[in-house]
């Protein structure tokens, strides 16, 4: 989400596009009513009951008044909802970001979502999640902006790939639901966001000369990709939900009642409240019936900080009263937002805000927003939540490095050896590590991207103070131009340091629009000069890049001074001394690629190019590529990149041997039947008296400040109509009566039987090496030849971390397949298949996507080593 989209016109949007662009044939989006209410899972029950109780004593304007938001700029978190203080429902804090909490002080800037991925390690995906919860939860955020698996990493460009942990949906499974796990371990709600599609940054809003990008994606692909990551998170228990600002299939996701109402809510099972991202909301009523429960900030997407209007707060009162909006639709938002206020325990001694997103004085305006006429008070209490978290951001930052070239043993580096250090990315940004708002700039080290998934820094451990707490002996030419007075020497380690950017588009950073749009896959700043025109005058040049994603890297990786080549991924506040470990080799290096290197951008289809130069129509960005994203495309198309997912050197070797494979839960083609819902809570279907919103006497209203109230008048005349003959034309397909579920459903991310183990697979791992290091198991399976379904080759479906083995020593490694990784999402059926039942699933152990083998096969129950590789 963003607030700063204020800044630019794509922000001003509007409802409807000067031409409507009618979406391909076959790319659906069809009605799907009504929003099913939650409670139905056990796991919530208790949660729904109290809400329920508490919504039963509500008036009108006190429900409405908890579905939207005060509005931007009114209150001290990026998102700021009514209350209902009569009954002890405080305003909800909802705050940004994935990797720290935004725009404030005494933080820990956590490294981004993509190099948590890159460690493929679940201990540190989970502690990482403790620690942000902790932190948020002492700065009295309620409801963590967080985390972000949409985008998936579909486009290489796409300026908010870095958010995520990688361009594979189980790796981003992973990342999310134990992000979600350790979050929420601290009481804090998470946020899986942005539902759906949300693969590039231009276009992605509805502005006022045209509609948001239409991402057109087909059922399959939608399930067996972009949603996969999704389910996991509602698997584990997540609290809400943010929609994003593209349309699907030609939908806006904020009204797309197939998105919301039959994948989200009734297939995934999913029981939290659905939010918009930031302005993504256009309509009123039509996202009410298709599924939103929560409109953030709360102003209308047209004219934000101009009026007080919102198409929610008074305006859904007025909806509710003139019939148009069912009551227990409402009813069932504001359900759903306090149960996932019970489930997070947030009733009991929790914190209220104690910071401001929009200022780092100590006082100041109480809402911004109103100014010149807001009132004033204290703003921020400079609390320090970093307690020793530190510790774990450092660890995450170290244990993502990825080497990717070694030559000869170059690293680890001697102790005394004689470094010249290159590259203005080696040290702190000069102007100060936070003077660039949302760090929209790329001057200095480069920790994290650009845009609201960004924090403050509370300090920058750069790799140049990392080389000064070493007592390295290094000269250091702080320029991104190879200096004339370097003076090389034949025993000199050079050290190059280059970088790669990207972020939200409300921000543009040289050129780059979000979206890499302009430096493409090619390093910023000239870094592939830099590091050619070190190479020519060293013999020893290490690189290290701190990058978003992918970059091209063939003008210089193969030339032979290029001796070692280190991915640091986005680092945050840690990138000096979990540097200098990996460099001096307190510890091998154990990063493995989320993402697929290529040699050139021709390598990919085409149909991942960001989607440019589109005029007053609905852009339209198809997803011809179905399934085969990243590595499975290069796989298919028998492409060599240059460095595969999952690939990542060591200090020392690795063998994978001694494995077995168990049968645990007979299969069957489709799964077992789903359970049947729960009971939910009963909510009255009259619409209320028009009295429970009328504003109050002696109100002291805020300026532009968003109150769910109506005008004695306007509520009156509302409830007219809804107490009339007068039907609402509701869209087609619509219905308000509650049914049994879909077949795909029946529990938290789906129907149970999805997650049941089919196979234990279990694997030695030893140390063979001289070193000490950790080992990433990486397990794909193969669908059997012969099945009546086009399959990837190979897909990644679990992965597991060593701890660090001693030279020598081994450890048996435990992984599993589920129904699910067997299974393909059956387009006729609706329901999850297993294409062979009694076929021979290849199950692929490695420590990369292209190192593969030692093949376990799922006929013969066997395993089997020194197999040629699937790709």
């Amino acid at each position: 989400m963003v607030l700063a989209v204020l800044l630019s016109l794509s922000s001003l949007a509007a409802g409807a596009a000067i031409e409507k662009r009618a979406v391909p044939a076959g790319y659906v989006a069809p009605p799907a009513y009504p929003a099913p209410h939650g409670g139905w899972v056990p796991e919530w029950s208790d949660s729904f009951q109290k809400a329920a109780q508490v919504v039963a004593g509500l008036t009108l304007a006190e429900k409405t008044n908890l579905t939207a938001g005060s509005g931007i700029f009114m209150g001290r978190c990026v998102g700021n909802t009514g209350s209902a203080l009569r009954v002890g429902i405080p305003q909800l804090c909802l705050q940004d970001g994935p990797l720290g909490v935004r725009n404030t002080d005494h933080n820990t800037a956590f490294p981004a979502g993509i190099t948590i991925g890159a460690t493929f390690d679940k201990d540190l995906m989970r502690r990482r999640g403790e620690a942000l919860g902790e932190e948020f939860r002492g700065k009295g955020v309620n409801v963590y902006l967080g985390p972000s698996v949409g985008p998936l990493g579909r486009k290489p460009l796409g300026g908010r790939n870095w958010e995520g942990f990688g361009a594979d949906p189980v790796l981003q499974a992973y990342g999310a639901a134990l992000t979600v796990e350790g979050v929420q371990s601290k009481g804090v709600i998470a946020t899986i966001k942005h539902w759906i599609g949300n693969e590039q940054e231009k276009y992605r809003m509805y502005s006022i000369i045209q509609d948001g990008i239409s991402s057109n994606i087909d059922d399959r692909t939608l399930h067996e990709l972009y949603a996969w990551p999704f389910a996991e998170a509602v698997r584990s228990g997540v609290g809400s939900a943010m929609v994003a600002y593209n349309a699907v299939n030609g939908s806006a996701c904020s009204q797309n009642a197939y998105l919301i109402n039959n994948i989200l809510k009734d297939e995934l099972g999913f029981q939290g409240f659905v939010m918009s991202d930031w302005l993504a909301q256009i309509s009123g009523v039509p996202s009410a019936l298709a599924g939103l429960d929560m409109s953030m900030p709360g102003d209308i997407h047209t004219v934000p900080l101009v009026t007080a209007q919102s198409y929610w707060m008074y305006e859904y009162s007025r909806s509710i009263l003139n019939g148009s909006v069912p009551v227990d639709r409402l009813d069932d938002s504001v359900t759903r937002i306090l149960a996932a206020w019970y489930q997070m325990g947030q009733d009991k001694d929790y914190p209220p805000p104690n910071f401001s997103a929009n200022s780092q004085d100590a006082e100041g305006p109480l809402y911004p927003g109103a100014e010149p006429g807001s009132p004033r008070g204290v703003i921020n209490e400079f609390v320090d939540v970093q307690g020793d978290h530190a510790v774990v951001a450092k660890e995450v930052a170290r244990d993502a490095i990825t080497l990717l070239k070694n030559v000869n043993g170059t690293l680890p580096l001697s102790r005394s050896a004689t470094l010249k250090v290159f590259g203005t990315d080696a040290e702190k940004n000069p102007d100060g590590i936070n003077s660039c708002a949302d760090q929209g700039c790329n001057k200095g080290t480069l920790g994290m991207g650009w845009g609201s998934g960004s924090a403050r820094y509370p300090y920058m451990d750069s790799p140049i103070d990392g080389f000064k707490s070493r007592g390295a002996n290094y000269s250091f030419y702080n320029s991104d131009s190879f200096p004339s007075n370097s003076n090389p020497s034949a025993n000199d380690v050079a050290i190059v340091f280059v970088t790669a950017d990207s972020g939200e588009n409300y921000i543009t950073v040289e050129g780059n629009n979000g979206d890499r749009d302009s430096s493409k896959l090619n390093l910023w700043h000239n870094g592939d000069k830099l590091v050619k025109d070190v190479a020519a005058k060293y013999s020893n040049v290490v690189v290290v890049v701190h990058t978003v994603g992918p970059i091209l890297m063939e003008q210089w990786i193969d030339l032979p001074s290029v001796k070692a080549v280190l991915f640091a991924h986005l680092p945050g506040q840690e990138a000096g001394d979990s540097l200098m470990q990996v460099l001096y080799g307190d510890v091998s290096p154990s990063g493995h690629l989320p993402y697929t290197v290529p040699k050139s951008e021709d390598d990919y289809p085409k149909s991942v190019s960001l989607v440019s130069d589109v005029v007053l129509v609905q852009p339209q960005d198809t997803f011809t590529d179905g399934l085969y994203v990243d590595y499975r495309h290069f796989n298919k198309e028998g492409i060599t990149p240059r460095y595969a997912f999952g690939y990542g050197l060591s200090y020392t070797t690795f063998s994978f041997s001694d494995a077995t494979i168990t049968p645990v839960t007979a299969l069957t083609t489709t799964p077992p039947s789903r359970p049947a819902k729960g009971k939910t809570p009963t909510y009255s279907t009259n619409i209320p008296a028009a009295s429970e919103a009328y504003w109050p006497d002696n109100f002291n209203a805020v300026f532009r400040y968003k109150y769910s109230f109506l005008a004695k008048n306007d509520a009156d005349a509302a409830a007219k109509v809804g107490n009339s003959t007068k039907k609402y034309p509701y869209p087609a397909g619509y219905s308000n009566v509650q049914t049994a579920g879909v077949a795909a459903g029946g529990a938290q991310g789906g129907n149970p039987a999805l997650f049941n183990t089919a196979y234990d697979i279990s694997v030695t791992v030893k140390n063979t090496g001289k070193t000490a290091g950790k080992a990433v198991a990486q397990l794909y399976v193969q669908f059997p030849t012969g099945i009546s379904f086009d399959t990837p080759i190979i897909q990644l479906r679990d992965f597991e971390k060593t701890k660090e083995l001693a030279a020598g020593e081994s450890q048996v490694v435990k992984l599993r397949v589920t129904r699910k990784d067997l299974s393909v999402w059956d387009v006729v059926s609706q329901n999850w298949v297993v294409p062979n039942v009694s076929g021979d699933y290849g199950i692929w152990i490695g420590d990369a996507s292209d190192s593969l083998k030692l093949r376990c096969g799922t006929k013969a129950a066997t395993c089997v080593g020194g197999q040629t590789s699937p790709v």
